[in-house]
């Protein structure tokens, strides 16, 4: 199979994008809602030598997401996938809309948010275009909290309505290698008449894809059940620069202080990226080693994996055993990133802070990519009895 082309959507900084750029597929178009998450995604593109993006950047306000399906904007777009196609067997789309309305520790605004209102957006995009495949990420409160799951059982009808197969989960970071407690909707829709050349049968009404004809536990490296139960470190009295061995029974490749060190974070060209403590060192100094108990001042064990990286207000994680809250550099360690991956000098601390903490950690990302890249690949299935459906609440649509 010929490298399938990627149209990226809320591309941010490119967390995503590269998890699937890196493993088998072409990114080919860019587009961001945030100018200066654009010029980041070009600079580190530029920093790690990859090739530049065939149909290039472009980006739109928020408030005029609308204008890709409409007018000139929604026409030069179906011009550029039928020029993909040339090239390759299957055009995807990926992307996952701001998500803060459907956050419980968010604004909670759900679909009539400024935010929620993307969502609904992006899924106009996939009936319209018709991608052979798409991916849509979003956080948990989507799927798990009653009024935004019925919002979300809406665009799923929409979407088979509109020719989709579907398969969804709800994974976490950390199965994949990332240290960091992140859980996450991926939703994935498949042309129909894609999955009927795979020779591929479903059930017509139903429109999903069985359960376990979708290789989601293929590149899972540690299942939720085995890592919580690990003896993982609570809390240890703060102490500035300390020594702390790594304690045993535990995994150390999802610990914050491997990853440190594995991305070289004090050398590297992020590392002085960091709000400078003032009047909180003594509040700061206060907390203890993994204590992240409390809504502010969440303090990193170094033995441990990290909560989500989500930096709202500036409220980004403290350091394991420095009187700081942590870097740029040390947040995309957390979020996976390959070490050479590097945001511009230019961009102001709140934005690197707001896109690391909006992006999938990449390490989730190339997971998904190569599970996805399989899944498309398959030439002989094996249907397990019975078809159970997947992720469904019975919720009416209409």
């Amino acid at each position: 199979m010929k490298r399938p082309k990627i149209f990226s959507f809320f591309a941010g900084s490119g967390f995503l994008d590269l998890g699937f750029e890196l493993n088998g597929f072409d990114i080919v178009y860019i587009n961001e809602i945030n100018f200066s998450f654009i010029e980041a995604y070009h600079y580190s593109r530029q920093s790690m030598k990859l090739d530049s993006i065939e149909y290039g950047y472009h980006t739109v306000e928020a408030a005029d997401v609308n204008q890709l399906t409409e007018g000139e904007q929604a026409l030069s777009l179906w011009y550029l996938m039928q020029d993909a196609r040339k090239s390759t067997d299957v055009v995807g789309f990926i992307g996952g809309p701001p998500c803060p309305d459907f956050s419980v520790g968010g604004k909670n605004r759900g679909q009539e948010g400024d935010n929620g209102k993307l969502s609904a957006s992006y899924i106009e995009l996939i009936c319209q275009q018709k991608p052979d495949f798409f991916l849509f990420e979003n956080v948990k409160g989507l799927w798990r909290t009653q009024k935004h799951r019925l919002f979300f059982e809406r665009l799923k009808y929409k979407l088979k309505q509109a020719g989709y197969i579907l398969v969804e989960r709800l994974i976490n970071a950390i199965e994949y290698g990332v240290p960091q407690d992140r859980d996450r909707i991926i939703l994935l829709g498949f042309r129909d008449k894609l999955i009927e050349d795979m020779g591929l049968k479903v059930e017509e009404h139903e429109k999903l894809i069985p359960e376990g004809l979708f290789p989601w536990g293929e590149y899972i490296l540690y299942p939720k059940s085995q890592v919580f139960s690990y003896p993982w470190p609570s809390t240890t009295p703060f102490s500035a620069d300390s020594d702390l061995a790594c304690p045993d029974g535990i995994q150390r490749e999802l610990t914050v202080e491997y990853w440190f060190e594995k991305n070289d974070v004090l050398n590297h060209p992020n590392s002085q990226h960091y709000f400078q403590p003032r009047a909180g060192i003594k509040k700061i100094a206060a907390v203890a080693e993994g204590d992240d108990s409390r809504k502010s001042y969440k303090r990193l064990h170094r033995w441990r994996y990290s909560p989500t990286a989500c930096y709202g207000n500036n409220e980004v994680h403290l350091h394991p055993y420095k009187i700081r809250r942590i870097s740029v550099a040390e947040a995309l360690a957390i979020q996976s990133l390959p070490k050479n991956f590097v945001l511009p000098d230019t961009m102001s601390l709140t934005d690197m802070f707001k896109t690391i903490g909006n992006g999938v950690p990449y390490l989730a990302a190339k997971g998904i990519a190569q599970t996805i890249l399989d899944f498309l690949s398959t030439t002989q299935w094996y249907y397990p009895q019975p078809i159970q459906k997947q992720l469904e609440l019975p919720i009416t649509l209409l």
